[in-house]
């Protein structure tokens, strides 16, 4: 049973029977039953903290709440056994979840759903599994600088050219370049928790956006799930898609400069710099030429940049032009964000494992440390010697430019 069904057959639900044909029921229900397996523990966790509300309430009494609770448990238990299937007949977790329990329960199933809307259902099942996989992120960037500073620590005193307009500039070292790196991620540790902080409200109890007529207990909830505080009744559908945009883009800047660094590697990896050497476990070959050596990991993680890129766009151009309260659009940034959760994750696991297996080629590195890297400190040379700036920096240009 679907969740809007008022009991009557469906096609008398609609003005016409057409309203329901199998096209726009598939249409309507979209990718929702692929997405929502990873859901589902948390809308159990969810689901969990809401029928103690229940009982703390009067609505539900010590069997009914041990009988729920235990057929949540069974869920749960289903789910990771790849055992609980959530059908295009069901269209989402939630529904699954609803229908298994009253099949399993009775009439405690059925009064599950009371003070409660699929649209905080979903809500709070989104912000639980969003906290986690922000936590995630999180986790993986910090393992990622972990292998960059063990890169840096044993070959930091290496030294490496420096570039600009993708020229050779001035003398750096690796210790500089994975520095950079590292400092880079800081800062997007510091904004991802940020966001985290800021989706870290809660949404259950909230309704379809407008409260219930009902005396119940949201704080409970909220404090039974870990939520830092529960989050104001209308704002809650009108955070939709804005939360997830904002975690989108902070998953972006991590992307940005996974990027770069995929950028740096590929280049300074090529036979004709030669600095590092990538790992043959995450290269690949070619099915015609048998010398290459391809940095497929790197390029993939590259191209995810644009994804994740792509994906802010797209859920902040659904949320454009929506007055406040709850639209069929929103649920449309669901797979957008989430796909973008866990492609960061990933993205951060393999450039940590180039990281640990990478190899600096000391010889090649300081081979590239050709003269001209050093014309400044040459120009510098002559200012400590009492030398205006402008006219050094002109005497060593034109010995450059004779040599």
């Amino acid at each position: 049973m679907k969740l809007w069904d008022k009991g009557a057959p469906l096609d008398k639900q609609a003005a016409s029977p057409r309203l329901r044909s199998p096209e726009v029921e598939a249409f309507t229900v979209g990718d929702d039953p692929a997405l929502d397996l990873q859901l589902v523990p948390y809308d159990c966790a969810a689901s969990k903290a809401h029928v103690r509300m229940l009982a703390g309430i009067g609505v539900l009494d010590e069997q009914e709440l041990g009988d729920l609770l235990t057929g949540l448990d069974e869920i749960v238990r289903l789910h990771e056994a790849g055992e609980f299937v959530i059908s295009a007949d069901d269209e989402d977790c939630h529904t699954a979840i609803e229908n298994f329990l009253t099949a399993r329960c009775g009439e405690a199933g059925k009064k599950i759903h009371t003070a409660r809307s699929r649209n905080d259902q979903v809500l709070t099942a989104l912000r639980l599994y969003e906290k986690d996989a922000a936590a995630e992120i999180v986790t993986a960037v910090d393992a990622l600088v972990t292998a960059i500073e063990g890169q840096r620590a044993e070959c930091g005193e290496t030294a490496l050219p420096g570039f600009t307009h993708t020229r050779k500039a001035m003398p750096a070292s690796v210790h500089m370049w994975f520095g950079a790196y590292a400092a880079s991620l800081a800062d997007d540790k510091k904004l991802l928790t940020a966001a985290g902080g800021i989706i870290d409200q809660s949404p259950l109890g909230s309704g379809a956006g407008f409260g219930v007529p009902l005396e119940i207990d949201r704080d409970a909830m909220a404090k039974e799930l870990g939520f830092g505080s529960v989050q104001p009744t209308m704002y809650c559908q009108n955070s939709r898609g804005k939360f997830e945009a904002m975690l989108i883009d902070a998953a972006g800047q991590v992307m940005m400069d996974l990027a770069r660094m995929a950028d740096d590697l590929i280049l300074l990896s090529m036979p004709t710099f030669g600095f590092f050497s990538l790992p043959d476990e995450l290269c690949t070959g070619s099915s015609i030429m048998p010398h290459k050596q391809n940095p497929d990991v790197l390029e993939l993680i590259r191209g995810y940049r644009g994804m994740v890129a792509g994906a802010s766009v797209t859920v902040k151009t659904i949320c454009d032009g929506l007055i406040s309260g709850y639209h069929r659009d929103l649920q449309l940034t669901k797979g957008p964000v989430m796909r973008s959760l866990a492609v960061t994750a990933q993205c951060l696991a393999m450039m940590t494992l180039v990281f640990e297996k990478l190899t600096v080629n000391a010889d090649r590195c300081q081979a590239a440390m050709t003269d001209e890297l050093f014309a400044t400190e040459k120009v510098y040379e002559l200012v400590r010697q009492g030398v205006p700036f402008r006219d050094a920096y002109r005497q060593i240009g034109r010995e450059l430019k004779e040599e």
